[in-house]
């Protein structure tokens, strides 16, 4: 059995809910990612993505440097231990269509590293990978209805 340890990625930045969106887009930038785990002290409180920002901030017309990630970031976060079964975190990956999940430590339960489905697919040994992949990329329902003028 293959762990997520063994294929996540440690040492991840975080940011805090009181910080500006500016701040989280200039971190995505600065590190080349998509989201950042938001941590309140040592404890993981949300997820702010690329996303979130557009959708939640920029769609309102919130100013990036008077917004504050706490406002706009996700607080339904799907984590996984560290010591999880890769096969098990991907088919939760896919069913949820998410591509990175943060990774807890089961002791602790503080924040101790990230695994995207990337790291899942070059670097585990599983075939569920492909799987999952198929699985995210399948277009979601729009969670609003659509209204043109």
């Amino acid at each position: 059995m293959q762990t997520v340890r063994e294929v996540m990625t440690p040492d991840v930045q975080t940011i805090s809910p009181k910080e500006t969106v500016q701040r989280a887009a200039q971190l995505m930038d600065e590190l080349n990612v998509g989201a950042i785990p938001v941590c309140d002290g040592d404890q993981l409180v949300g997820m702010i993505t690329d996303r979130d920002i557009t959708v939640r901030s920029v769609a309102a017309g919130q100013s990036p440097d008077q917004a504050f990630v706490g406002d706009v970031m996700s607080t339904d976060v799907r984590t996984c231990y560290s010591n999880q079964d890769i096969d098990e975190v991907l088919g939760t990956m896919g069913d949820v269509q998410i591509r990175r999940v943060p990774v807890i430590d089961e002791q602790s339960k503080q924040l101790v590293g990230i695994v995207s489905l990337g790291d899942l697919a070059t670097k585990s040994s599983s075939d569920a990978a492909e799987q999952a992949l198929d699985e995210i990329s399948t277009p979601s329902e729009p969670d609003r209805s659509e209204t043109r003028h």
